[in-house]
């Protein structure tokens, strides 16, 4: 098979097949005489294996290390569970500040709905979003307070994690 039609038989872009072999995930051969990268039908598995894991928010180093695992004929099945659960304090950690956040853009459109737009003046960019206090910061403040540790913000992905 060829790029398009390992794609198209996975139900995944061409770029993503493409991705995955630039990570090393994949590993097709090359034709000898015009040198396109061919597949078999167990990329089509491996193929359909990565995306099922990326759905459930493995990244692709940790992709490659479960494939790894099993390539060399041991079972991942325990480093999965492990990174699993290592994962999912993380995930709720970022549902309560999603949750938190969307709780903010409600408050601030509550407060917005009554206050007149402004011009820039070289002092104010948007009344609007100056007016709205600050809670990362407040938060920091708070913590440092109490004597925790500052925590980095979240939500941004990697590079790696495209496709």
């Amino acid at each position: 098979m060829k790029v398009s039609e390992l794609a198209r038989a996975a139900g995944v872009t061409a770029e993503t097949v493409r991705h995955y072999v630039r990570e090393g995930l994949l590993e097709p051969r090359r034709h000898p005489d015009n040198g396109y990268q061919l597949f078999e039908r167990g990329d089509l598995e491996r193929l359909r294996f990565i995306h099922r894991a990326r759905n459930l928010g493995f990244g692709v180093a940790e992709i490659r290390e479960i494939l790894a695992h099993a390539d060399q004929g041991d079972s991942p099945c325990p480093m999965v569970r492990d990174l699993l659960a290592s994962r999912l304090p993380e995930i709720r950690a970022r549902i309560e500040e999603l949750q938190a956040l969307a709780a903010r853009m409600e408050q601030a459109l509550e407060t917005w709905a009554e206050m007149p737009d402004g011009t820039p003046d070289g002092h104010s960019l948007c009344r609007l979003i100056e007016s709205f206090p600050e809670p990362l910061r407040d938060n920091l403040r708070k913590n440092q307070q109490r004597g925790d540790a500052p925590r980095a913000p979240t939500g941004a992905t990697s590079s790696e994690e495209t496709p």
